[in-house]
């Protein structure tokens, strides 16, 4: 398979605004059992802004969209979402480089760092009950589809579905970081927005990949 290029990244995004603002309400649930309530609303006026910055732009590279989205989701997500997802595009746009295309091992260089910005912002372990439990299986999934001899799509997709995994696998733990930890026990059996809302953006660079 040819590597993953410009388009692809822009793809992902496009696929990602679309998934986020068709799931708002649920995130915005979500995060009304444990949180502020306004997950799926900051992230979709997030992507909602990304989208009209890529209409004006004419990025390059994969790194170039992530740069873009990077810095568009810091200024205009509130809460602690913006600056993790933020950090997150960032360190993965670092990853990528000025490379016009992406195979396999890169992608999974890529998830890694975006994984590692949001571990080194927001302080979170695996366990913790936040997005790093959808980022941390992914990285892992995708490494492991890698050494199997995976290309970039196949890494992308086992990511998307350790992604969902983990982001399911929120619902029995206490919350250790932000506002869901001062529920203790009673964050139980409610899924972690953050995570959830990770695992449709991999589903969506996954999809992208092929079409799907």
């Amino acid at each position: 398979m040819e590597a993953l290029g410009t388009e692809w990244a822009l793809d992902w995004i496009r696929r990602s605004a679309a998934v986020i603002a068709e799931n708002k309400g649920e995130l915005s649930a979500l995060d009304r059992a444990i949180g502020d309530g306004d997950h799926g609303e900051n992230l979709d006026r997030g992507f909602r802004a990304v989208i009209a910055k890529l209409e004006g732009a004419s990025p390059e590279t994969p790194g170039a969209v992530l740069k873009l989205v990077a810095t568009t989701l810091i200024s205009t997500v509130g809460g602690a979402s913006g600056p993790l997802l933020g950090t997150a595009y960032l360190k993965g746009a670092q990853a990528a480089g000025d490379a016009p295309g992406l195979d396999g091992a890169a992608v999974v260089s890529l998830l890694t760092a975006a994984r590692d910005g949001v571990v080194a912002r927001g302080k979170a372990e695996p366990g913790d009950k936040t997005m790093v439990d959808a980022w941390t299986p992914a990285v892992d999934a995708a490494t492991r589809a890698l050494g199997g001899g995976g290309d970039a799509s196949a890494v992308l997709e086992a990511a998307a579905i350790a992604a969902a995994a983990g982001a399911e696998a929120t619902e029995p733990l206490i919350a250790h970081k932000g506002r869901a930890s001062y529920l203790g026990e009673r964050a139980i059996g409610h899924r972690d927005p953050g995570a959830q809302s990770s695992a449709l953006q991999l589903r969506a660079a996954a999809d992208a990949a092929t079409g799907a």
